[in-house]
């Protein structure tokens, strides 16, 4: 019997013992460590969507980074424990967000290609201004080889800084001006010459063909100088010239009824008063319209105007002055071979002469000059034979796309005629340099 209460006590006492050593060890674990299993018969429920109130308070708060989010280099934290699902599975952890910079919208302009912040951009308005130079030799071969530093452009007196400077050749956009009111066996010989003129271009030039007598008509749009600027010249090869000879006034086969004896039949009259027809050769009115024309092609090509005419001039409805200004604004360049009176070097004198009656009749003989020379085109090329003709295309065509292009920035001011002096430096007086005498500086876009 004491040995049963004694065995008693001592199991006791041992049950006692474990006990006070198992409580603190129970104490220091912490309750939230251990996560409780999902229940099977009741899943855990979906926290309850936000009202509209706390919905809209959470959409007006600015894009900051969260401060839970870790950064490179860190230790993960316990968003990076994967989350179980009402099935059981486990779902990957999303993703950490970038860091978010924001600004105010549209506070700062983003570059189209690489999308780098470029800042403000403003906007001035500067007026470019591009010189086309010809320089030959005192025989008359171009000068190749100049240099920026060879040249000085002065803008109404006063010297300009080079901005733009470059020799290398352009393609060309030309409209070619043909006189089918010039005499017909002018014309014929012009003709002939058609296919050198085709010759002289190049497969990256873009051609138009234009005609002028009393009327100006445009045979053919700019295109490629290929087969259709063939057709068109072979077409210009069937246009016939005016039968010009003296104006009768008297005769038999003047414009008076029949006379006799120097008194016209039927009874005596009033000697008539009769004065030669005018005929209109309004070629001011073609280059006009060629120029309107050649302010729409593309401005890499250099835009140039080829005339082939006597150069008379007489009842255009364009003046000198007015198709001047169109020519200088939009940068184009005549060139002109003078054929038939034109090619005479004296005949031009003459028609300098200020006779009002020849100048009323006759119209003006020296226009082509004028156009030439105030545009930056050189020289007109007077030729009377069919070889001269010929050479004379490839040398005005090569004079044009060969040029210098010299350009810089103009200061702004009130609109109206500016004047333009180019000159080339230590090469001596023996050499001609061809620029146009100035320009009209377009309006300021507003």
């Amino acid at each position: 019997m004491a040995t049963k209460i004694n065995g008693a006590l001592r199991l006791g006492l041992s049950l006692l013992l474990v006990g006070l050593l198992a409580g603190p060890l129970v104490a220091q674990q912490k309750p939230e460590d251990i996560p409780d299993a999902p229940s099977a018969t009741r899943p855990i429920p979906p926290p309850p969507p936000p009202s509209a109130r706390e919905a809209a308070e959470e959409d007006a708060k600015p894009d900051t980074p969260p401060t839970d989010v870790p950064s490179a280099g860190t230790s993960s934290t316990s968003r990076d424990i994967p989350r179980s699902t009402p099935d059981g599975s486990e779902q990957p952890p999303p993703p950490p967000m970038p860091p978010v910079k924001t600004v105010q919208a549209g506070s700062v302009p983003k570059d189209v290609e690489t999308g780098e912040d470029v800042g403000f951009t403003i906007s001035h308005h500067v007026n470019m201004v591009l010189v086309p130079v010809t320089v030959k030799d005192r025989d008359g071969r171009l000068v190749g080889g100049l240099q920026p530093k060879d040249f000085s452009v002065l803008e109404s007196g006063q010297p300009q800084k080079l901005n733009f400077f470059t020799s290398d050749p352009f393609a060309l956009s030309a409209a070619v001006i043909f006189d089918t009111g010039m005499a017909d066996v002018g014309l014929r010989k012009v003709q002939e010459t058609l296919s050198a003129l085709q010759g002289a271009f190049s497969q990256f030039d873009e051609v138009a063909v234009y005609t002028y007598s009393s009327t100006v008509g445009r045979v053919s749009d700019f295109s490629g100088a290929g087969s259709q600027l063939t057709a068109v010249l072979n077409e210009v090869k069937e246009y016939s010239g005016a039968n010009n000879g003296p104006p009768v006034t008297s005769g038999p086969l003047g414009p008076q009824g029949p006379m006799i004896n120097g008194l016209p039949v039927g009874g005596p009259a009033a000697t008539p008063v009769n004065t030669p027809p005018k005929v209109a050769r309004v070629l001011n009115d073609a280059i006009l319209l060629a120029a309107r024309d050649l302010s729409k092609r593309p401005r890499d090509h250099r835009k140039i105007i080829f005339i082939i005419s006597d150069g008379r001039e007489l009842g255009s409805t364009a003046s000198y002055k007015d198709t001047l200004k169109v020519l200088l604004t939009q940068n184009i360049t005549v060139y002109a071979i003078g054929v038939e009176g034109a090619a005479i070097p004296v005949y031009d004198r003459l028609q300098r002469i200020h006779l009002p009656k020849t100048r009323a009749i006759m119209g003006y003989s020296d226009i082509l000059p004028k156009y030439v020379f105030a545009t930056g085109g050189g020289t007109v090329y007077g030729e009377l034979e069919q070889g001269d003709i010929e050479r004379a295309y490839a040398d005005a065509i090569g004079d044009a796309r060969y040029q210098y292009t010299l350009g810089y920035i103009s200061k702004p001011g009130i609109g109206g005629y500016r004047q333009i002096e180019v000159r080339v430096r230590g090469r001596g007086s023996d050499l001609k340099v061809y620029a146009k005498d100035g320009y009209y500086p377009l309006p300021s876009p507003r």
